[in-house]
């Protein structure tokens, strides 16, 4: 009898290793899964966390949302507004904890380390667009939190393509380094150059698969990125209903600036616009290589439609 009570003991304080939804020869252990195992035995004793708990009573703590893409699509204008929410404490910084090999090696946690402080009944958000195209991450997260609710904020394809080639643009002028134009990128031997990494970060369906094998869709919320520029409240409001939070946001807290040409933020009287980086104006294209490049994600945001249930307004 006390064998069977020891027996029964350990089988309730052994950790367990949450398996990915997807089947897995139990045969072959993938080395995700070993990665994940030496991440559990990081942040398996509580001491580990002691020091991340403030006089306060504030503590770091993994997020309970993630903001995962899409890039240029409008992820730190939804971080900035969701912030003016009181009970969500948000990371300045994009962590990239699940696509850099370096980061995710640290383990859980150096990711809880990169947290804000937060109090018990705040909700924990982080943004590193770049998730959302990287096929490694869904099952990374999938096997931290499988409850994480997801954020994810896309635009019109060809208008998010623009903007993507417009940031790497800036940012060689920045350092006074010449950059080829955007018809370099888009075509190739005469035609459209579907291997453009812009492009690809485009093909909104095919890493919405990846993630939809891990996360059921009620638990990604889709944020229309065009609707937020234009009229910022509505979006948010619908964010708010996601994540189970109280209504705390309203339209008073968005002003439109005629100088910037976008919305910004008033927060108990501070108002605060996003960086001068934002709302960069796009390069000229030739009209019939624009029209060719919305040809093109014609098909590809049509089984996008498909998947997720909903339709945009997209070229």
């Amino acid at each position: 009898m006390a064998a069977f009570l020891l027996g029964a003991v350990l089988l309730i304080v052994q950790p367990q290793i949450v398996p990915s939804r997807p089947a897995i020869n139990s045969n072959a252990e993938t080395s995700s899964q070993s990665v994940q195992r030496e991440l559990l035995k990081k942040t398996s004793q509580k001491n580990d966390f002691k020091e991340n708990i403030h006089s306060n009573g504030s503590c770091q703590q993994l997020p309970q949302t993630i903001i995962i893409g899409v890039r240029k699509g409008g992820t730190r204008a939804l971080l900035e507004m969701l912030s003016l929410h009181p009970d969500i404490a948000a990371a300045e910084s994009e962590v990239h904890f699940f696509d850099w090999e370096d980061h995710y090696r640290n383990g859980l946690q150096w990711y809880i380390n990169q947290m804000p402080f937060s109090y018990p009944h705040q909700i924990t958000v982080e943004k590193t667009p770049a998730y959302f195209t990287s096929p490694k991450v869904p099952e990374r997260v999938y096997n931290m939190n499988q409850s994480m609710r997801l954020l994810l904020i896309l635009r019109d394809p060809s208008e998010r393509v623009l903007s993507d080639y417009t940031q790497v643009f800036y940012n060689h002028m920045q350092k006074h380094k010449p950059y080829p134009s955007i018809e370099q990128f888009l075509i190739k031997n005469g035609e459209l150059n579907v291997d453009y990494k812009a492009i690809n970060r485009s093909l909104y369906y095919i890493h919405m698969q990846n993630w939809l094998k891990y996360f059921p869709l009620d638990h990604i919320h889709i944020v229309d990125g065009d609707k937020l520029i234009k009229n910022p409240f509505p979006e948010i409001e619908k964010v708010e209903r996601f994540l189970k939070l109280s209504p705390q946001i309203n339209a008073s807290n968005f002003y439109f600036n005629k100088t910037k040409g976008f919305y910004c933020l008033r927060d108990s009287g501070r108002e605060r616009c996003l960086h001068e980086s934002k709302g960069r104006a796009h390069p000229q294209v030739d009209t019939r290589l624009l029209e060719k490049l919305q040809e093109y994600f014609h098909e590809p945001n049509k089984k996008f439609f498909e998947l997720v249930g909903r339709t945009f307004d997209w070229h």
